[in-house]
């Protein structure tokens, strides 16, 4: 079978499933920046026997329009903001102009198969369009990367807390990072630090820092980021809402014992292992973050992660859909 993969970022759960996809088929991957780009994915279409692409956009516009026109199947995968409406927070690509709408409109309702990455994801879908066919394959997390530090590493578990930020601007409200740093004022005897912050936020939640206990760093590589998740003790995803929650369950995969708010999808990956907080409450972050510092229960969380989100997991549920499609 030969699969034509279109995308527009190569971000890393784009990356797992083109390596996925390509040990099991024949795969060609398209990257669509400009309007010249059509051509090629014209052509890979044509070659191709089923066309794949994440996120309903105006490039899933184009490879559902031109997967119809050839007679080829399509698979679109709804990740998060393509299909998300929040207005109240400048959040979701539904908030944007209606050409942008319509594109992801009608890429969800004309391609064969949309793959959503939550029972959230699933119901936004549902939401804005009437698909043909909608399937929840959940993200996916590298457990032989993304784990506990083994006694040879000498790695220790310190009192630290831990949000990662999405490596975008103005995401303060998002992420619930506001909240993180107050929250930090009342536990002084712990470390906080917030990694992948934009420079525009770091200089914000700077303004707002009240305590030294607090550290703000931008981008680091996936060596640096999997040390800081096999050191933290408590990762916090204090999210407005979340599709996912990828580093949240990178960190759980690493021992981190997880403080989420009760939104989005972060139940589905966090399940019975975390502390659960209302969005926006201080009160109930510092308290839920105190009991969490107690814990030794990290593991736990490790093993959930495991369980229901694996790569192998992921692996076995794309071949099985795109085969039975």
């Amino acid at each position: 079978m030969k699969i034509a993969f279109i995308y527009y970022d190569f971000s890393s759960f784009v990356r797992q499933d083109y390596e996925i996809l390509s040990r099991h088929f024949d795969v060609e991957k398209v990257n669509y920046r400009k309007p010249l780009d059509v051509l090629r994915i014209a052509g890979s279409i044509w070659r191709s026997d089923v066309s794949f692409t994440w996120f309903a956009s105006g490039h899933s516009f184009l490879s559902v329009l031109l997967s119809k026109m050839m007679g080829k199947k399509s698979i679109v995968i709804a990740g998060g903001y393509d299909v998300a409406f929040a207005p109240e927070i400048s959040y979701g690509q539904y908030t944007l102009g209606w050409h942008k709408r319509k594109y992801a409109d009608f890429a969800l309702k004309n391609t064969d198969l949309v793959l959503a990455v939550s029972e959230f994801t699933k119901a936004e879908v549902i939401a804005r369009a009437k698909p043909k066919k909608i399937k929840v394959i959940y993200n996916a997390i590298d457990i032989y990367k993304f784990r506990p530090a083994n006694r040879k590493e000498e790695v220790t578990r310190e009192d630290l807390v831990l949000t990662v930020a999405s490596g975008l601007k103005n995401v303060i409200k998002l992420k619930g990072l506001d909240i993180f740093v107050k929250a930090a004022a009342h536990l002084p005897e712990a470390k906080f630090l917030v990694l992948g912050l934009s420079n525009d936020d770091k200089e914000a939640l700077e303004g707002m820092q009240s305590s030294n206990n607090v550290e703000f760093r931008g981008y680091i590589n996936q060596d640096e980021l999997i040390l800081c998740y096999q050191k933290a003790k408590i990762y916090c995803q204090l999210s407005y809402r979340e599709s996912f929650g990828v580093a949240l369950a990178e960190a759980m995969a690493c021992g981190c014992m997880p403080v989420v708010t009760d939104r989005g999808a972060l139940p589905e990956v966090v399940g019975d292992v975390g502390f659960y907080v209302p969005y926006g409450d201080l009160e109930s972050t510092v308290f839920a973050i105190k009991n969490a510092l107690k814990t030794n229960n990290g593991n736990r969380a490790g093993a959930r992660i495991e369980e229901r989100f694996s790569q192998r997991m992921r692996e076995s549920r794309l071949l099985y859909a795109i085969k039975k499609l």
